[in-house]
């Protein structure tokens, strides 16, 4: 299984049923870890969805109600690998996994708000494209374009992606 890409880079994959049982192991470390703290654990994220190739980085995101209460939690993930990043998007805190040293990140972990905007927004797109092969394939094409253009620029391959997101998460 290939798992991990350096900070910064893309590169697509095709679906590698690996990666769920690597979603369901730190699905597993997180509950152990954060206990009632976290109201749900879910593998979201192109690596959730078989149809497409995916950037072989597990999305996992955590819905929560009291984001303070997750942060207690840090010196702990951190014994585990799971490191906090900060919270450079509005209402939800980042964890990373990976090799820090080199510079490889294995797992991108969103804290957000459970049942709210961006919790929705992540389940309903992962649901949404596992129902709808047509549209997911749709994403996967804007996805390799912007993999051969951005290879080595996450940020404008990210914000590449946006238009084609909206689209769908707009689509229901």
């Amino acid at each position: 299984m290939s798992l991990g890409l350096k900070r910064g880079t893309v590169q697509l994959e095709p679906h590698d049923k690996q990666w769920d049982e690597a979603a369901i192991q730190t699905i597993k470390k997180l509950k152990s870890i954060l206990g009632d703290d976290a109201v749900d654990i879910q593998h979201i994220g192109s690596t959730a969805i078989p149809a497409i190739k995916a950037k072989p980085v597990i999305d996992i995101v955590v819905g929560v109600t009291d984001f303070e209460r997750i942060m207690l939690h840090n010196e702990q993930l951190q014994k585990e690998g799971i490191f906090y990043r900060g919270s450079d998007v509005e209402y939800q805190i980042l964890y990373v996994m990976g090799d820090m040293e080199k510079d490889i990140r294995t797992h991108h972990i969103h804290v957000v708000k459970w049942n709210g905007t961006e919790w929705k927004k992540y389940i309903h797109f992962r649901d949404y494209l596992n129902d709808n092969e047509n549209m997911a394939l749709q994403y996967q094409k804007v996805k390799e374009e912007l993999e051969s253009k951005y290879a080595d620029d996450r940020v404008a391959y990210t914000n590449g992606k946006q238009d084609m997101i909206d689209i769908i998460l707009n689509g229901k």
